[in-house]
């Protein structure tokens, strides 16, 4: 019959040789450091030729003072933010060339093209980031050569050889349709020069939506993305049918602003509103909030999540492709909370309803077409 070590060994050894241990500790094993990635390689999803992390982050914030408060002070602190992020799988990040108030107009696109090149991590994962900018339709890009020219100046921002996918911001349908023809143009020539390995829209609405998509198609360029303001609280009846005209043609849907711009935070109240612009919208909805956000909190305790990994999980388990806005490593933190788990199909449903009650919801894009 075997007997106990400790038969065996006077007391004294074990003791000395405890000692010993903690003076001179063995080598970490290489594996007690590894951790579950948030989620796997197959878990990426297809975006035309590109695959992407399920979740993305927006820059919207990285060079707006008026609504975000963005001062050039933040600079290494989003670079944080962007080395944590990559660091952890996501490789989609949206700008656009308009992102940025007044002299730091294009300061999002010029960010990020400098924190990729800074980024300490091996090149195969820089090679990987996927950059999704936006070209805005000005009145005087009338022109597709302008528009071309406008892909020219954001890939020479972000100091890159090919930006990932191009995209216009909005149609110009309801208030210059001359224009739109020609936007569109421009959407093919920079993705027949190469300047964009992929073509995406903006703020299309689903009659719009289609029109472009069967015109691109019928000139070889197929349509890889459409970004729209999708979240609870702008869940409406387009909104779906958006959704679904994506599915049925192969588009991957971007949901822009999935907490409602703060909203789906749970960190405001009716007396207790953010500053400047967003405080007055806030001051609309919010009152009639409370009954979804009771929902979300309650959600969010059972599953150890917080109210905002809540609201981003919904959009993921709705198919699309959220992308959280980023100011500090905390939302960033947060913000990746999001991923590596799913709702179940009785909290989707009790949030569908708790949203479809909400008597007030996020006021729509005035760009987006019908």
């Amino acid at each position: 019959m075997a007997m106990a070590l400790s038969n065996l060994i006077p007391s004294s050894c074990i003791t000395n040789s405890l000692a010993a241990s903690n003076q001179f500790p063995l080598p970490a094993s290489p594996f007690k450091s590894l951790k579950p990635p948030l989620f796997w390689p197959w878990q990426k999803v297809k975006m035309g030729p590109l695959t992407v992390s399920p979740m993305g982050f927006g820059t919207w914030a990285w060079g707006n003072q008026l609504l975000w408060g963005y001062q050039p002070s933040m600079d290494s602190q989003l670079q944080q933010v962007f080395n944590l992020a990559v660091e952890n799988g996501i490789n989609l990040f949206d700008t656009a060339d308009s992102y940025g108030t007044g002299r730091l107009n294009g300061q999002s696109e010029k960010l990020l093209g400098k924190f990729i090149r800074e980024f300490p991590g091996e090149k195969r994962i820089q090679d990987d980031i996927v950059i999704a900018t936006k070209f805005a339709a000005y009145p005087w890009r009338l022109t597709p050569g302008q528009f071309v020219q406008a892909c020219r100046d954001s890939r020479d921002r972000m100091q890159v050889n090919q930006i990932g996918i191009g995209q216009l911001h909005w149609s110009t349908a309801n208030y210059a349709p001359p224009q739109e023809l020609a936007l569109w143009n421009g959407l093919v020539a920079m993705y027949e020069k190469g300047l964009v390995k992929a073509v995406g829209v903006s703020n299309y609405g689903p009659k719009q939506l289609v029109k472009i998509h069967d015109y691109l198609k019928a000139r070889g360029v197929p349509l890889c993305s459409a970004q729209v303001q999708f979240s609870l609280l702008s869940m409406g009846e387009e909104q779906m049918e958006i959704k679904n005209i994506c599915d049925s043609l192969d588009i991957r849907l971007i949901s822009y602003s999935p907490l409602g711009l703060g909203m789906l935070t749970g960190k405001y109240t009716p007396s207790r509103l953010p500053q400047g612009p967003r405080g007055l919208l806030f001051k609309q909805i919010l009152p009639g909030l409370e009954p979804l956000l009771v929902l979300l909190r309650e959600i969010a305790q059972k599953r150890g999540k917080t109210i905002p990994q809540v609201a981003i999980n919904w959009c993921i388990c709705k198919g699309t492709v959220p992308i959280p806005g980023v100011k500090t490593v905390k939302q960033a933190e947060e913000n990746l909370g999001a991923l590596g788990w799913r709702l179940s199909s009785n909290e989707l449903l009790q949030l569908d309803y708790a949203a479809g009650e909400s008597p007030r919801r996020m006021i729509q894009n005035i760009f987006q077409t019908k």
